[in-house]
């Protein structure tokens, strides 16, 4: 059965492949790491904040909903800055290889955070689906410097980081969802409000603080960040609506389909081939997904 989460995940994973291509342009424009982080919550909070004054009554919140929200929203401003990073690093293949083992990293995090587990038949198709992952990563260029260097640059430790980091923020995203009274689209919008409220309140008020006239070069940069704050408005909807209603391993894991768009995005675009090794790779990604599909 083709459940509505799954829907919502696989919507999700092509608004971001979408913004994380026009992060990457924008972090490389003279926006700082932390500017460009900002646009992406920038951009999309009016939109979100207008939506929810629409909504005729609140619902009612629980008392863990905040601290979720607040934890979640954090994490998610520190794992955006060190993607952002990484696009800026030589060894940018291996940092974003690591990055994407964020699914497994999520599984733990909500075991920690809410005490819910997966199946094993659920984890085993996660696992497969790393795997695919990985065969469809590009592999670095190690150079004379040798695996050790390699291993143990920047590139590596930011990549593990922000994929905690992920994990932390999809589990806490789930549990303030949970705490909202209401149907899984108030559920969604509400906790995506709020979350933004404590991502543009922070965040500014660290870029005033460290990074003076970073918010103006962000502001002036409107016509390339705009878009990213609209798709990542539409991202940020589906991924919330998807944990209100699965478990956010499940839903990371079938997001792992963002490799294959990618994958052919670069096929129609660049007109690459794709390989015998990224064949099987896609293979393993979509036998993970249904899978999936099939033990939830």
């Amino acid at each position: 059965m083709f459940e509505s989460w799954i829907f919502f995940a696989l919507a999700a994973t092509v608004f971001q492949t979408a913004r994380f291509m026009l992060q990457k342009i924008l972090a490389t424009s003279g926006l700082s790491a932390g500017g460009a982080t900002f646009a992406r919550f920038f951009y999309s909070a009016p939109f979100v904040w207008i939506a929810i004054f629409l909504i005729p009554d609140w619902p009612a919140l629980g008392p863990t909903f905040w601290p979720f929200a607040i934890a979640g929203g954090l994490a998610q401003i520190l794992a955006t800055v060190c993607v952002v990073l990484l696009f800026q690093t030589r060894n940018f293949a291996v940092g974003i290889t690591l990055k994407k083992t964020e699914v497994l990293l999520t599984v733990l995090v909500g075991i920690v955070l809410l005490g819910e587990g997966v199946s094993w038949a659920g984890f085993g198709a996660m696992v497969v689906g790393v795997f695919g992952v990985l065969l469809l990563s590009d592999p670095p260029k190690v150079g004379q410097a040798g695996w050790r260097s390699v291993l143990f640059s920047r590139a590596v430790v930011l990549g593990l980081i922000s994929g905690v980091f992920f994990g932390v923020s999809a589990v806490s995203y789930r549990g303030a969802t949970l705490e909202v009274a209401a149907d899984p689209a108030i559920r969604a919008v509400f906790t995506l409000a709020c979350v933004l409220l404590v991502q543009v309140t922070s965040l500014g008020l660290w870029l005033l603080v460290r990074e003076s006239g970073e918010i103006t070069r962000v502001a002036r940069d409107w016509k390339r960040a705009g878009w990213i704050g609209l798709t990542s408005l539409g991202g940020s909807l589906c991924w919330f609506t998807a944990f209100t209603l699965e478990n956010a391993g499940y839903v990371f894991a079938v997001g792992q389909i963002e490799v294959i768009l990618s994958l052919i995005a670069s096929v129609l675009i660049f007109n690459e081939k794709v390989t015998s090794r990224e064949g099987i790779g896609i293979a393993l990604i979509t036998l993970s997904v249904v899978v999936l599909i099939a033990v939830t």
